[in-house]
């Protein structure tokens, strides 16, 4: 309170006592107390604290996209590894099913090459009928195998291939070039595309 309001309530007082201490306790009224100046203060501190609490569940929101979004690539990759597995395993069910025949194939192979080995000596035999039944037997052997898929590589006349052919020598033939299949030693065979005997051959020089 300055000295000139100080004299005016002097005066008020000293002119009517009663008006100068309802002056004095206005003037009091309007300064604050203590106990509000703590209660703001309080007031203050707690919504501080309010929004210092707000920010956590901010960045556990952050963190709980995050791990969604990680969740989401891991299942992504799960299901693209679960029908890399789906399919692997239907071409391995389906090669099994396409191959299961190639030992039965490769046992009766051996009993065909008998036959071409008869078949050779067949002029030789006194008994045409029986060379001629055992020429039909052959036949019909290579009918088995072709109807399940089974056939001969082609090899002589044809140029040397390591993918189907197996060279046991080399030899000098007039008029051949050379890298040319000029004798199937013992006929190749595939099953369903696949070389499960490779022939073996002479290639000229």
């Amino acid at each position: 309170m300055t000295n000139e309001e100080n004299k005016d309530v002097k005066e008020v007082n000293a002119a009517d006592p009663e008006a100068g201490a309802e002056a004095v306790k206005t003037e009091e009224a309007d300064v604050p107390s203590s106990e509000e100046t703590e209660e703001s203060t309080e007031t203050g501190e707690k919504n501080s604290a309010e929004e210092t609490e707000e920010n956590p569940e901010t960045e556990e929101a952050g963190s709980g996209d995050a791990a969604l979004n990680e969740l989401n690539r891991k299942y992504m990759r799960l299901a693209a590894d679960f029908q890399n597995f789906k399919r692997r395993t239907e071409k391995e069910k389906s090669d099994i099913y396409q191959f299961a025949n190639e030992k039965i194939a490769l046992d009766v192979i051996e009993v065909i090459d008998n036959f071409e080995r008869a078949l050779e000596h067949a002029e030789e035999c006194a008994d045409r009928n029986f060379a001629e039944g055992v020429e039909k037997i052959y036949k019909q052997l290579l009918g088995v195998l072709e109807k399940n898929s089974i056939e001969q590589i082609k090899a002589e006349g044809e140029a040397f291939d390591p993918n189907f052919h197996n060279a046991v020598m080399t030899k000098a033939e007039e008029g051949v070039e050379s890298g040319i299949v000029i004798n199937d030693m013992q006929k190749g065979y595939m099953l369903n595309g696949k070389v499960i005997r490779p022939s073996m051959v002479i290639v000229s020089q």
